[in-house]
């Protein structure tokens, strides 16, 4: 069982510092990783006004080459304080994923705009802001996990699975982008 950083899974009242914590984090990310920086957007349950969330910002950094991320990248933001961890790439495929902080604080996901995993996390994102009725049904399941699986983070994300499949599959059709 993999655990939660932070011990028990906390699913905390949306905060509407997040997208501050976020503009804060962007910039230093551009500093220090300059050019090679395409775009960074905030991603996550942090980044749907009203949602209830684990209180960590998710930045997702968009890059020309994964490649040339991963000899690039690392140093500096292990000297921005974040962990890199190549282990995630089981389940993060085409990605670079880095924490930060104790409790965790932040993540980066470092990953090419052109690819699907980066299409799909703003879908949902967007999906979510648009339709409060399914960002409050995140957050209920959210909490209901959190509350069931104490600090089994491996289970809460793969339980929220089929929730996450529904809202892309009506993401997907209120965009076009299954026809």
């Amino acid at each position: 069982m993999e655990r939660y950083g932070a011990g028990q899974i906390v699913v905390a009242e949306y905060d509407p510092l997040w997208p501050a914590m976020f503009e804060q984090e962007r910039v230093r990310l551009v500093n220090v990783l300059g050019p090679m920086v395409l775009v960074i957007e905030h991603v996550g349950s942090t980044a749907v006004p009203g949602l209830a969330a684990k209180p960590i910002i998710d930045l997702l950094v968009g890059v020309e080459s994964l490649a040339a991320a991963r000899s690039r990248a690392i140093e500096p933001l292990v000297a921005l304080g974040y962990a890199y961890l190549p282990e995630y790439a089981s389940w993060l495929p085409d990605e670079l994923f880095f924490r930060k902080g104790v409790p965790w604080t932040h993540h980066v996901h470092i990953m090419e705009p052109s690819g699907p995993r980066w299409r799909n996390r703003l879908l949902f994102r967007d999906y979510l802001r648009a339709h409060p009725e399914a960002a409050q049904a995140y957050a209920t399941l959210k909490r209901n996990l959190a509350a069931v699986l104490k600090d089994d983070i491996a289970a809460y994300r793969g339980a929220k699975d089929d929730f996450v499949a529904e809202v892309m599959a009506r993401a997907r059709e209120d965009s076009g982008l299954d026809r």
